[in-house]
């Protein structure tokens, strides 16, 4: 259909998203996009740290409470203390679990929470961009986006924060804790801290560089799913299931590498840092040894600070876990932000005009010059002009290439030209909001596009608001509505992935149907029967006729024999107008339109 399309494989100036080695990626302050859509929600933020606070307390407050229970009861003999101190300690682990709760639901609530409103926020823009910015970034990537890394955030926001301030809070405050026990001792943990740090500080930027690029990988193989799954019938129709099956497999095993490299890294960060810790554990257990021994220090001071130590050490190794997954998740950002900063190059001006109303369907090309941003060396419309007066019907006519589809790109300005202007009611649509341009514009292509939805949902598309006797008046214009009450359950019928349950020229008539709900002045046809059989293509034809009364339409035509009875006929070649006239003027003219008629009518047999 596009005989000049831009070539997606190229990119264009302003709209291809940022790569892998982006600064964003490289610190993890591309986590504050996530926490601007997370403090949207103070309450909840602020009981899930009541409930974090609480836990690390409780969970302090057990050393504590088996010091008691070795001084005052064991040592002591003394059982009522025993009673009491183990009933200290059942309380404790009533709030440890209460509070544990707490945290659980409101973080579990708050990661759910933002991760939707991310999602809709990217969502959102990315229905602002102009066909442009998706030629040069792959949907299947966006989607991997939208689903891969947005789980990577969920799991950031609704478990790894929550798990870094608890460890930080239980950290903090056992150190605390332990100088109130044994401040020599305490202070030869403090001496330690670093040395469990340093690793983090060392290898941290290459894990980050690494772990962006592993969730690249893992995009790209979600893409490749998607664009083969797609084409299945094509893969297997010329016997590639072989090659696409060995394309995949080394897109996988890439993957896999730089995860591996990835898990390397943490793996040996975290042995590191827990031997470390827990190897300065054990020589202080060994020097307080011989403080109880000496008499300096009792035995529960001893136990409650192995205990308390145990859990400092496990709360700063836990915090190297920690630290891989928030630069996962820094890199998921990252990438959200792309898709949610990007600005789209067709918008509304600050200011837009206003079109006339009611419109008359009126639109002209003046001077135009265009070339599509991926292909700058190459023309698709040179000094082209054309005015399409209101209710007339102009043809489009000219070999491949010659520049057809773009007329229809511009009209409905998925991009504006480098220069000359195209109007519509006698403005500038440049100069007026694009959504209101398109308003007033049906548009029917030659390949149709059935969503994934019911008939009822597919036909409304044109007009959201439309009733169903609005519907069925549509569908019985377009030679639609005896074979939609056919379906089993009639306009509440799913019509599958891309319409699977329907024929082509049922399709056809569905995206006529959808137009007439449209009830613009202005009609664009890319040639809708070229596809069809016989008996399909007199039903779909019938309904473009009565689409096409009272209304200005510009029809892109490859059968030559559909467009005689058109008031104009215009010859395209090289971006620009070589003949113009009626089907009877141009073939006398003994011209290009001549040619193809004479190339087309003649290989029809007598």
């Amino acid at each position: 259909m596009s005989e000049t399309a831009p070539d997606a494989s190229q990119s264009s100036a302003g709209t291809s998203l940022p790569q892998a080695t982006a600064p964003a990626a490289k610190k993890l302050g591309s986590l504050r996009m996530v926490w601007t859509y997370a403090s949207a929600y103070p309450v909840q933020i602020a009981l899930a740290l009541l409930g974090l606070t609480m836990s690390s307390a409780a969970t302090l407050a057990i050393p504590a409470g088996f010091k008691l229970v070795i001084d005052r009861a064991f040592v002591t003999g003394n059982t009522e203390n025993i009673d009491r101190y183990f009933g200290y300690l059942l309380l404790i682990v009533v709030v440890l679990a209460a509070a544990t709760t707490l945290r659980f639901y409101f973080v579990s609530w708050l990661g759910e929470r933002t991760v939707a409103d991310i999602r809709r926020a990217v969502n959102r823009n990315l229905l602002r961009q102009s066909p442009s910015f998706f030629e040069e970034n792959r949907p299947s990537e966006i989607a991997s986006r939208m689903t891969s890394d947005t789980s990577i955030i969920e799991m950031v926001v609704g478990t790894t924060l929550s798990v870094a301030l608890r460890n930080m809070v239980t950290g903090i405050g056992g150190i605390i804790y332990l100088f109130t026990l044994s401040p020599k001792m305490a202070a030869m943990i403090i001496i330690g801290i670093p040395l469990a740090i340093m690793p983090i500080m060392l290898v941290g930027r290459k894990l980050q560089t690494i772990s962006r690029a592993s969730q690249d990988k893992v995009a790209g193989v979600g893409s490749m799913t998607t664009e083969v799954l797609g084409a299945m019938k094509i893969v297997q129709g010329f016997g590639q299931e072989a090659r696409e099956g060995e394309r995949f497999a080394t897109a996988v095993e890439t993957t896999f590498a730089t995860a591996k490299r990835r898990i390397s890294i943490r793996a040996g960060m975290t042995t590191a840092v827990i031997s470390i810790l827990f190897g300065g554990i054990i020589c202080l257990l060994w020097y307080g040894a011989w403080q109880v021994v000496q008499g300096t220090m009792t035995g529960g001071t001893l136990a409650a600070f192995v205990l308390t130590g145990g859990l400092v050490a496990g709360a700063f190794g836990a915090l190297t876990e920690v630290y891989g997954d928030l630069v996962r998740g820094a890199g998921a950002a990252s990438r959200l932000s792309e898709l949610l900063h990007a600005e789209p190059e067709i918008k509304a001006p600050p200011t837009p005009a206003a079109l006339p109303n009611p419109s008359r369907g009126e639109m002209a090309f003046e001077h135009v010059e265009f070339r599509y941003p991926s292909r700058p060396d190459m023309p698709a419309l040179h000094d082209f002009s054309l005015a399409i007066r209101p209710n007339e019907t102009v043809a489009i006519v000219g070999p491949s290439g010659a520049g057809k589809t773009t007329l229809f790109q511009l009209a409905q300005r998925f991009y504006d030209p480098q220069s000359g202007r195209v109007t519509l009611d006698g403005v500038d649509i440049r100069e007026t909001d694009p959504a209101e341009v398109r308003a007033r514009i049906a548009m029917v292509p030659q390949e149709t596009v059935v969503f994934a939805a019911t008939a009822r949902d597919n036909l409304r598309y044109g007009n959201w608001s439309a009733s169903d006797a609005e519907i069925w008046e549509a569908a019985e214009a377009a030679n639609a509505a005896e074979f939609l009450r056919k379906l089993p359950v009639g306009l509440d019928t799913f019509l599958g992935e891309a319409g699977t349950r329907l024929s082509g020229g049922q399709r056809q008539r569905v995206a006529i149907a959808r137009a007439l709900l449209r009830k613009s002045p202005l009609l664009l046809l890319d040639e809708a029967t070229s596809a069809l059989d016989a008996e399909s293509e007199k039903l779909v034809q019938d309904a473009l006729d009565r689409l096409m009364h009272d209304r200005t339409t510009v029809v892109i035509a490859h059968r030559l024999a559909t467009v005689r009875a058109a008031d104009r006929i215009i010859v395209m070649d090289d971006g620009r107008i070589v003949e113009q006239g009626t089907h009877d003027s141009l073939v006398a003219q003994g011209g290009l339109y001549a040619r193809l008629a004479s190339l087309q009518f003649n290989a029809i047999p007598a």
